[in-house]
């Protein structure tokens, strides 16, 4: 790092959990962020600034008006723009010292090759379908996903690890598909939640990065904003699973 660069991130360096050789960990990763909506937002923010060498961002919709509530990397003026290059301007706007990778869309067939590339992914979508495929390829690569979601003034967030023998996937925890219409579209969600899961998720990612503390590998933390409640329950792993017990 150049002395810009220890200027830059000097409040993270004299963390004796993170130090020079921390931060410099950071500098080398690279993380793949799917959404760039009301999560991706607060998460693409805060892992530039603190440091991620190199950010890929996921998303095929343009920004819409009543995208602003709550998707913050996003203004007024981007409205029409694609969310990925509209949070691309942001996030070098931030820190134009790393580097970002935009991905207009994500297929079957590209998603695994994308997921290879990366040392975290972390899922901010708010489709049941996708969440299962990026759960799917992250098995598949090996991958630490750290998922997330929002709706009403409700959050929860975990990483998973299901690659490992022991650990859950994101299907263990969601062993049949979900309703598709709980999402916020149709049920509403007030705008700070997002922040705080957003927030939550990229600091999850870091953790698991530099193997700090307590990583949710195996829990799911469930956030009741409106009483201000924080609850963690055990996550078990699936063994009839048919995506992390029996191969992919």
């Amino acid at each position: 790092m150049n002395d810009q660069e220890l200027l830059r991130y000097s409040r993270q360096i004299l963390l004796p959990q993170i130090s020079i050789k921390g931060q410099q960990s950071l500098k080398d990763s690279t993380l793949l962020l799917i959404g760039m909506g009301g999560l991706g937002s607060p998460s693409a923010l805060y892992l530039a600034s603190a440091g991620i060498g190199h950010l890929i961002i996921a998303d095929s919709d343009k920004v819409e008006l009543s995208n602003l509530q709550r998707q913050i990397i996003h203004s007024t003026d981007d409205i029409g723009r694609t969310k990925v290059n509209s949070a691309k301007d942001k996030i070098l706007a931030i820190n134009p010292n790393i580097k970002v990778t935009t991905i207009g869309k994500l297929s079957q067939d590209n998603l695994n090759n994308w997921v290879a590339k990366v040392d975290v992914v972390l899922d901010g979508t708010d489709n049941f379908d996708i969440r299962f495929k990026i759960n799917k390829a992250c098995v598949m690569q090996r991958t630490p996903l750290v998922s997330a979601a929002v709706i009403r003034f409700e959050g929860q967030l975990s990483v998973f690890q299901g690659y490992n023998q022991t650990k859950p996937c994101y299907q263990c925890l969601y062993s049949i598909e979900g309703n598709s219409d709980e999402n916020c579209t149709r049920n509403g969600i007030l705008s700070p939640v997002t922040g705080i899961i957003g927030s939550l998720q990229a600091l999850q990612a870091i953790k698991v990065l530099l193997n700090l503390g307590e990583q949710l590998v195996g829990k799911l933390m469930l956030i009741d904003t409106l009483n201000l409640s924080f609850k963690k329950i055990k996550i078990n792993k699936d063994e009839s699973c048919k995506i992390c017990s029996h191969g992919v």
